[in-house]
């Protein structure tokens, strides 16, 4: 038997705020749903985060439920839960997801928390946040307890681990229960496959690139879906890449060598049948910034969708950062401090100050609640 494991689709995004961005992840969303009808599986899992909001916009709800249609057509159940994006921070709110109940999406919540698919269990629990986590692993008891007069079984999870994001996770590892063949796994946005068990735990990555820190880890691996055949005694998990609408470029430039590298990535960019996303990272001797950025927007702009750009300068000896050595390396405020000076506003550093105390406390709502007043405060002045 084989079913396909995919997560983080985020439709709805408009990275950067362009409507290209969104209509990327649209195209790769509609590229997914063809190479899942060309290989047949008994069954989709979809980990989480099919849109990037808990209110979609109108043509992300279509493009999903057409995406859902082709495959109930096709003969080819879907399974679900809400990851993070698609929950609504409010008491027995509904997620976006609900509203494909009758189009064939079969939903995994508190209420359901496992179906039978053939002589297949899949069970699981929508995102729970770190606060959370211990109501999360009395679930995670439980479907395990339901699951355990099935051969085969699929565990369904849209959530951070320590052993994968160590100072960003809801659960540990230990909270997994290790009885399933299959732990699918979302959040992560690279792919991540492990023993796990009696079988795998598996992060099958999100479909689009969603932050540029996901560039390095799509060029080793690709973006895509797994292919998951849980016939024999260990499943046996085969990458299937999706090609996407656009590249991303990630370049480093000697200051020094500026025009004739702005030159070269030029003539590269304009050969390309869509406009790239280009990070851009200048570094090496003395530069006014705001100079440079000028000339990488003047020289690239035409021939790029996004031009991203960072700066590393030669530090003469009174600029280096004071906190690379010594004491002054465990003083998290002033580390705040010194890399909000360039800004030269007391404003935005007692920004950042405020923030970091509320936040390392946990105070979510104190925090918001700073960043409304201080963006309501500049919006007046």
């Amino acid at each position: 038997m084989q079913f396909v494991h995919l997560a983080d689709t985020h439709l709805g995004y408009r990275q950067y705020g362009l409507t290209e961005r969104e209509n990327d992840f649209f195209e790769v969303f509609d590229q997914t749903i063809d190479e899942i009808i060309q290989e047949k599986p008994d069954f989709v899992i979809h980990s989480g985060d099919l849109f990037e909001y808990s209110r979609p916009p109108t043509r992300a709800l279509l493009t999903a439920q057409k995406g859902i249609l082709r495959l109930k057509e096709a003969n080819i159940p879907i399974y679900a839960i809400a990851g993070n994006h698609d929950v609504v921070m409010r008491k027995n709110a509904l997620p976006p997801q609900i509203l494909y109940k009758d189009f064939g999406m079969k939903l995994i919540s508190p209420k359901k928390p496992f179906y039978i698919e053939g002589d297949v269990f899949i069970g699981g629990a929508p995102y729970a946040s770190k606060y959370h986590a211990k109501h999360l692993v009395e679930q995670l008891q439980s479907i395990e307890k339901s699951s355990m007069d099935y051969e085969k079984r699929i565990l369904i999870l849209h959530q951070g681990i320590d052993r994968y994001l160590p100072y960003e996770y809801e659960i540990k590892i230990g909270d997994v229960p290790q009885s399933f063949n299959y732990c699918a796994f979302g959040h992560i946005h690279e792919r991540v496959v492990d023993d796990f068990g009696e079988g795998k735990l598996a992060y099958p990555g999100s479909t689009e690139i969603w932050r540029s820190n996901e560039v390095e880890g799509y060029k080793k691996n690709g973006k895509g879906f797994y292919l998951v055949d849980i016939s024999g005694d260990v499943p046996e998990i085969e990458n299937i890449n999706l090609k996407l609408s656009r590249e991303f470029i990630k370049e480093r430039i000697l200051y020094s060598e500026l025009q004739e590298e702005l030159t070269r990535i030029k003539e590269y960019t304009s050969s390309l049948q869509r406009k790239p996303v280009m990070m851009v990272t200048v570094e090496g001797g003395n530069f006014n910034r705001s100079e440079v950025y000028e000339t990488l927007n003047q020289s690239l702009s035409d021939s790029c969708l996004v031009v991203r750009s960072n700066y590393q300068p030669t530090a003469t000896k009174d600029e280096r950062n004071p906190f690379e050595k010594g004491k002054e390396m465990l003083n998290i405020k002033k580390m705040v401090e010194y890399n909000l000076k360039e800004f030269n506003n007391a404003k935005v550093t007692e920004l950042g100050t405020e923030l970091l105390k509320e936040l390392s406390e946990g105070d979510f709502k104190a925090a918001e609640t700073i960043a409304h007043n201080f963006y309501e405060d500049l919006y007046d002045n």
